[in-house]
């Protein structure tokens, strides 16, 4: 992940996935970045930057913990079997009864490489409903080409095709709080006139380690 000056932004978020391809859309990514430009002094409380997917905002509210405005949502589709929704990067989305059974490698990888994704591949989000307005999620990431231990706008799209399944939706702001691999996200998010808008991906960003590279150019 790397941060550059962009004149208008506080800085833009370039992202590359494991594959050497750079990345879709990285919900986590963006906060963790906003937290890192906030240490550099790049940024106070705000950081506005542009990413793949266009422009967003992030908050750094208290220590070590950081609200991402995410994208407009695009391509919600609903099946019987699945759900598919595109925030900053493409999500298809399952809802299990225990996803602590599923082998997140093997049936993300099948679905990941099946139609119609076999052009592009998806993000596959195995989504297990703990209680009202709180989930599990567990990802396969495609670029990566495994399971990752969080993904940001996979918890995000499983957020709202968990919202879009409940018989009563109603309006106005909502909050579903997940479970990950890593640690525990919340959502938030408003809805009105059957539009998601304000959706933001809340949690921590922590500062683990500093690091130094030294890079011979030989002409």
């Amino acid at each position: 992940m790397l941060l550059q000056k962009l004149q208008g932004f506080d800085f833009e978020m370039k992202y590359y996935n494991a594959d050497g391809n750079e990345s879709s859309m990285c919900g986590n990514g963006g906060r963790c970045i906003s937290a890192f430009a906030n240490l550099l002094g790049i940024c106070k409380e705000k950081c506005y930057f542009l990413a793949i997917d266009g422009e967003h905002e992030a908050w750094i509210k208290e220590k070590d913990y950081v609200e991402l405005k995410m994208g407009k949502v695009s391509d919600i589709s609903l099946f019987e079997t699945h759900c598919y929704l595109n925030t900053g990067s493409p999500h298809d989305i399952r809802f299990v009864e225990n996803s602590d059974s599923v082998n997140v490698f093997e049936e993300g990888k099948k679905i990941r490489y099946s139609e119609p994704y076999t052009d592009k591949g998806v993000n596959v989000n195995f989504t297990e409903v703990l209680s009202e307005n709180n989930l599990k999620v567990y990802t396969y990431e495609r670029g990566v080409e495994d399971e990752t231990l969080a993904c940001g706008t996979g918890v995000t799209a499983a957020s709202i095709a968990y919202f879009l399944q409940k018989t009563n939706k109603t309006e106005g702001n909502h909050i579903v709080n997940v479970v990950t691999k890593c640690g525990n996200l919340k959502v938030q998010f408003d809805y009105f006139n059957e539009e998601f808008s304000n959706i933001l991906l809340c949690g921590p960003a922590v500062y683990v380690f500093k690091g130094e590279i030294s890079v011979e150019c030989r002409m």
